[in-house]
């Protein structure tokens, strides 16, 4: 039997830093990343998400996991990324998307 990689397929922000994660095994994951973005070292790889406005409009898919595209230029060397093992760790919830419906 083999195992199942976890894989993110979409990739939502939610307020105040939440991250919400669809994974290929059809479920959603949801993080708090306000600990790790504000907890941030100046100059660490996380502090650039402190920017409300970064952390929001280059969160993506990259790697098949949560990434943030921080150049623009969709490099998935350049990226900030999350392992998709942590990812698959997070809280499993509901759909946000299914609310605004």
């Amino acid at each position: 039997m083999s195992e199942l990689i976890p894989s993110v397929v979409q990739a939502v922000s939610g307020e105040d830093y939440i991250v919400y994660a669809y994974l290929n095994d059809g479920t959603i994951r949801r993080k708090d990343m306000a600990p790790i973005v504000l907890g941030a070292l100046p100059g660490s790889v996380f502090a650039k998400l402190a920017d409300k406005n970064i952390f929001y409009n280059t969160l993506t898919v990259m790697n098949e996991t949560v990434a943030w595209d921080i150049n623009g230029d969709r490099n998935p060397r350049k990226c900030i990324d999350i392992d998709p093992y942590s990812v698959y760790e997070w809280e499993i919830v509901k759909d946000p998307l299914e609310n605004e419906k």
